[in-house]
């Protein structure tokens, strides 16, 4: 069950499930803490106490509706963090989520034990991510359908797409219409294009694992590449998917994710 925490007047909502060392879990764009990780559960709780926060956009998390910054969803996801009384933890953050994890490993560096950038970018300004993300802002006033179908076309691979049944696209495409906030993603796409995190990458100190995807057409490797060539000591592996790794292949990202921070 969420709870709620109250951090410049904002409401931020968080949830924590299972025992042991703390996971903390941040989502990407348009994601939430039940979308983007519910059905990792299983393998996450077993063996890790983990937390997931909505920061500003997402889930029930409530602030001012104004312009994101990268700092204050990073703070709003340390609240949750705090208010979950976790000290060390290892953090895993997925696309926009990653440059949110970035950030959090370069200012507390005494909490994060081990750090787990996904499919993700420090830098939003490149032309073809700030065409991507001015074609989504058009598309979700728009077309908000065809925005879905953009999704799961750069999303997943082609392998992974032309197996999925009809029926099962139009489950997808109305999950995307139907849980998204459209106000909030429209903030954390507006907040993606501006992004640049790259000036904390070289003051990260926690072992680092880099996950790229080798059929990402959202948020191409190169990228991914970029992050774990910046920060110091990261391992870069490479999946076979496309950018919705935790749902094209959802073991075998529990297993990387749960693999790495678990090696001594």
């Amino acid at each position: 069950m969420t709870a709620m925490v109250r951090l410049a007047q904002a409401n931020i909502s968080y949830q924590v499930d299972g025992q042991g060392e703390g996971l903390v879990l941040i989502s990407g764009t348009g994601g939430d803490l039940h979308s983007n990780w519910d059905h990792l559960m299983g393998r996450f709780t077993a063996r890790r106490q983990v937390v997931r926060v909505d920061y500003a956009g997402s889930g029930k998390t409530q602030d001012h509706g104004g312009v994101l910054q990268v700092e204050a969803l990073a703070e709003q996801v340390m609240s949750g963090v705090g208010a979950a009384q976790l000290g060390k933890f290892d953090l895993v953050g997925y696309s926009l989520g990653a440059a949110v994890a970035i950030y959090i490993a370069a200012q507390y560096p005494q909490h994060v034990r081990s750090l787990v950038l996904v499919a993700g970018f420090a830098y939003g300004g490149q032309s073809r991510l700030g065409m991507q993300s001015d074609l989504w802002l058009q598309l979700i006033q728009d077309d908000p359908r065809a925005f879905a179908k953009v999704i799961l076309l750069t999303g997943f691979s082609p392998q992974f797409l032309n197996a999925m049944a009809p029926g099962d696209i139009q489950s997808w495409i109305d999950a995307i219409c139907t849980s998204n906030r459209w106000d909030g993603i429209s903030r954390q796409i507006d907040l993606d294009r501006r992004l640049d995190v790259r000036e904390y990458l070289g003051q990260i100190r926690a072992r680092t694992l880099v996950i790229g995807c080798a059929n990402d057409f959202m948020v191409p490797k190169a990228h991914a590449q970029d992050l774990a060539e910046a920060i110091t000591g990261a391992r870069y592996v490479e999946l076979q998917s496309g950018h919705l790794v935790p749902f094209e292949c959802p073991d075998i990202f529990a297993d990387t994710v749960l693999n790495f921070i678990e090696s001594v």
